[in-house]
């Protein structure tokens, strides 16, 4: 069947995947290579951004590889790369940095959040994360970007971006990408207040052990205001019964609604069939994950392989590029 066009997404590394990740992404990237033809890149470049030492950048690498692998992800029709393996990448990001004003990037809602939450270390690469941003998308001519809501302004400058160099250098060489809002579902952490994310240590990660895993989730807040066991509960405000809905069957979930609205079922039970549900839901992610890391040569050779498409596609437009610039 043919493909209806090219999809690119960036990914950071920052070490093995949990429930945020794949229901805010993993998920709608399997679900795409049935369509598209799919490029999707670990961003370690982009991780430099923020982190503060970089012992572990190889292995959170190679652990998204892996989770990523296990997930889902096609290596023989999907390229899987990372970022840094692809030279021509950091030259179109400098020759996007030409045209591109630095109040726009200073104004940018995301370089202020950042700027905000790391006040001490607002680098030039910080600033420029969205020039490079637009430089691995343009680099793969992409049709589509994947994006939730709240990174559609990230899209749309990339789509400015495209366009001044194609103006400056009367050229269409580039492709202004379509943005394709995915039905990314927020996911709260265990606080229940927070996104789902390992800087706040809220998360859950896909890989942990079954006890792990049942460990963090009777550490998940449920309906602030139920007090005591008798109270009746409202689901419509916990975060275990809207993950519950995800994972667990249907007809659970039902009786789940109607007996924790009349005090039928506790919270710590509820969390408990949460843990029974998530854990048989990841039984087969984690037999995936155990025979993919069984042979310590499959990570490493995907993603080699993927870097080797990856460029043979970046070196035709780079060329391109350089002929529309008139670059000597």
């Amino acid at each position: 069947m043919a493909k209806k066009g090219r999809v690119f997404s960036g990914i950071r590394p920052t070490g093995r995947a949990h429930l945020g990740n794949y229901l805010g992404a993993f998920k709608n990237y399997v679900a795409l290579q049935d369509d598209y033809e799919c490029i999707y890149c670990i961003v370690d470049l982009h991780a430099l951004t923020t982190v503060e030492d970089t012992l572990n950048l190889k292995q959170n690498t190679y652990d998204l590889a892996l989770d990523l692998l296990a997930v889902g992800i096609r290596p023989e029709e999907t390229i899987l790369f990372v970022q840094s393996h692809v030279p021509q990448v950091t030259e179109l990001h400098t020759l996007l940095s030409m045209v591109t004003p630095l109040g726009k990037l200073t104004d940018l809602p995301t370089f202020k959040e950042k700027v905000r939450q790391n006040p001490k270390n607002v680098n030039y690469g910080l600033v420029g994360y969205p020039v490079l941003m637009s430089a691995d998308i343009a680099l793969y001519k992409t049709d589509l970007v994947p994006v939730g809501i709240d990174q559609a302004p990230h899209l749309e400058f990339a789509r400015e971006t495209v366009r001044s160099f194609n103006y400056r250098y009367n050229t269409n060489v580039l492709i202004e990408p379509l943005m394709k809002i995915a039905e990314v579902q927020k996911v709260l952490g265990i606080d229940g207040k927070e996104k789902m994310g390992k800087s706040l240590n809220n998360h859950i990660e896909l890989a942990a052990s079954p006890e792990e895993t049942r460990q963090r989730v009777m550490m998940m807040v449920t309906d602030p205001q139920r007090m005591k066991r008798t109270d009746p509960g409202n689901p419509d405000v916990c975060n275990v019964f809207t993950l519950h809905k995800v994972f667990t069957p249907k007809e659970d979930v039902e009786m789940i609604n109607v007996e924790c609205r009349r005090a039928g079922i506790g919270c710590v039970d509820c969390k408990k069939r949460f843990a029974e549900s998530l854990n048989k839901a990841l039984e087969s992610f984690r037999a995936k994950r155990a025979e993919i890391a069984a042979q310590p040569d499959l990570v490493p050779a995907v993603l080699a392989d993927g870097a080797d498409r990856a460029r043979a596609i970046a070196e035709k437009t780079m060329q391109e590029v350089r002929a529309a610039v008139q670059l000597p």
